[in-house]
């Protein structure tokens, strides 16, 4: 039974709000990006990577392009230590990139830590402990005092043990689940850190501010973000970091807002795994931001391969809605969108647009990797003529007349509907030369000859039932004295409305297609055909029949 009343606020607002991040509208630099894949998102997994899987994950980490990488706890496990050895001996760290291994501040965790980390060129070694109200009344059973104590002789050990190795290596602190400690002590614990170590321009430290649970709305975590950022000594030589979590559901929120309010660094992972609900989502962040004109300084342009990736190593499978990676997320199956979208994509290209505007829509799916055949117009029994026109017309070169798109709509929906499944575009084209090109049953022409003589009179040599039948008539232009001809013979009733040709430019060979509405008087309703050949004349004579067995076939059905 749900009970409301057991829960209360857990998190705890900073003395000071300004509220000056509000002010601004966009995130307009990428931060420094830290991948915690192979540390967060590892232990997350129901079955953790192994060495080998481990390593392959790197090498797409620094694909993508990120020149910080957590790379685990060395201390936590042999596995652990092992997988960081075999980065350093096996050379298979890019100079350009720094690992980062996670240690408790515990001294036996932060020698052992050291030893896994012999020979490596560029690290961070970021040590952690908790300070929340819950976690030092509930777990620890200490004050302030000794848990900021605990902070400090941390952070002396590291210093102590970089200086005896003869390294340079850089330092990062977390008051863990800082969320849920007040801000002044946690200001107060983070500049006694950066007391002890002094940093400089040239070896800045690194504090990071986890929102290890999230407690409160983002807004609360950008104040406490700020008031931090404000506050912090040696604030030029700080790098402020965020490692926002998901348990709200607004881990992307969280993240944009605490850069707007002075963060420099974000901590996440690829898709957002990573305990409970996960861990910040990387690529919605970073792709938000391309969204809006901002270099994320990551490559996401092979998507697909990404995504493939992923799933092998994590064995995870990406929901088909998740922001730019998911199967579905710039498919459009409604009408309306379609049709948005296919007249914004027209409008582009006939105005040489490179801005990029189209509904429905955020980015160019080409961007990374995906494309407009297959991921964007998708068509099911929601779908509108606006979608269908498009597919035919983007994937086969089939510019369907206005009037016509209706027609073949809702014979594509119908199939759709019928099977219960979504048609591809290869299907939609079968259907489209089944229903509406080349037909020639009930009635069939073999054969045509045309003279000029007060307008054109056609000489057609046509079929019925097995019966040929050769028939003249006259009309205005070739394809109306057919029309006369087969309506003459079989005293079929129906006026030509609409004729529309071109040529098939996606076509291996010069065809040409053309396309005929006919209306029934009786009926007022508007049959189709289309017709493809080399000549022109062939094209237009096989759409009209096609439009006339089309409506023939219907009253007999």
């Amino acid at each position: 039974m749900m009970d409301h009343t057991k829960y209360q606020k857990q998190f705890f607002n900073p003395p000071v709000a300004k509220m000056g991040w509000a002010k601004k509208d966009s995130v307009d630099k990428a931060p420094i990006w830290c991948s915690v894949d192979l540390r967060d998102g590892n232990q997350a997994l129901v079955v953790p990577m192994d060495l080998d899987t481990k390593l392959k994950f790197f090498q797409l980490l620094v694909k993508i392009g990120f020149k910080e990488i957590e790379v685990g706890f060395p201390a936590a496990s042999e596995t652990e230590f092992e997988f960081l050895r075999a980065l350093i001996e096996r050379d298979m760290v890019p100079d350009d990139v720094t690992l980062q291994v996670l240690t408790q501040a515990r001294e036996h965790i932060i020698r052992r830590t050291f030893e896994a980390l012999k020979g490596c060129k560029n690290a961070i070694v970021h040590v952690y402990n908790s300070t929340s109200l819950a976690q030092r009344e509930q777990v620890f059973h200490m004050d302030k005092e000794q848990i900021k104590q605990i902070a400090v002789d941390g952070a002396k050990l590291l210093k102590q043990l970089t200086e005896e190795a003869g390294e340079k290596y850089r330092f990062e602190y977390s008051p863990e689940s800082f969320t849920g400690t007040e801000p002044e002590y946690a200001l107060e614990v983070c500049n006694a850190v950066l007391d002890v170590w002094q940093p400089t321009a040239d070896r800045k430290a690194i504090i990071n501010l986890p929102s290890t649970v999230q407690l409160s709305m983002p807004h609360i975590y950008a104040n406490q973000i700020e008031y931090l950022s404000d506050n912090l000594k040696y604030r030029e030589n700080v790098v402020l970091s965020l490692h926002p979590h998901n348990d709200r559901g607004t881990g992307v929120a969280d993240a944009e807002m605490g850069i707007l309010a002075g963060a420099d660094r974000i901590e996440g992972t690829i898709f957002g795994n990573g305990e409970r609900t996960g861990n910040v989502d990387v690529v919605t962040l970073a792709l938000n931001m391309y969204s809006q004109g901002v270099d994320p300084k990551l490559n996401f342009n092979d998507m697909l391969d990404i995504v493939g990736k992923y799933e092998e190593y994590t064995r995870m499978e990406l929901d088909p809605r998740s922001p730019y990676g998911g199967a579905l997320v710039f498919a459009a199956f409604s009408g309306s969108h379609q049709d948005a979208i296919a007249k914004g994509m027209k409008y582009r290209e006939e105005r040489g647009l490179k801005t990029w505007t189209v509904p429905y829509i955020p980015i160019d799916p080409t961007d990374i990797g995906r494309n407009y055949d297959g991921d964007v117009i998708r068509i099911n029994s929601q779908s509108g003529k606006g979608g269908v026109a498009f597919v035919l017309e983007h994937n086969f070169g089939l510019r369907l007349p206005k009037l016509m798109r209706e027609a073949v709509s809702y014979a594509v929906k119908a199939e759709s509907d019928h099977e219960h499944k979504e048609l591809t575009p290869d299907q939609i084209f079968e259907l489209f030369i089944d229903r509406f090109e080349d037909i020639n049953r009930p009635y069939s022409i073999s054969e045509v000859h045309f003279k000029q003589h007060n307008g054109i009179i056609a000489t057609v040599t046509t079929q019925y039932k097995g019966e040929s039948r050769e028939v003249m008539a006259s009309g205005n232009g070739r394809l109306n004295a057919v029309a006369n001809a087969l309506m003459k013979y079989y005293r079929l009733d129906f006026n030509l409305e609409v004729y529309e040709e071109h040529a098939l430019e996606k076509s291996s060979s010069s065809r040409a297609i053309a396309y005929v509405g006919i209306r029934n008087p009786k009926t007022d309703k508007l049959y189709w055909g289309a017709g493809v050949d080399v000549d022109i004349i062939r094209a237009s004579i096989n759409a009209l029949l096609t439009a006339v067995n089309n409506m023939a076939n219907s009253l007999t059905a």
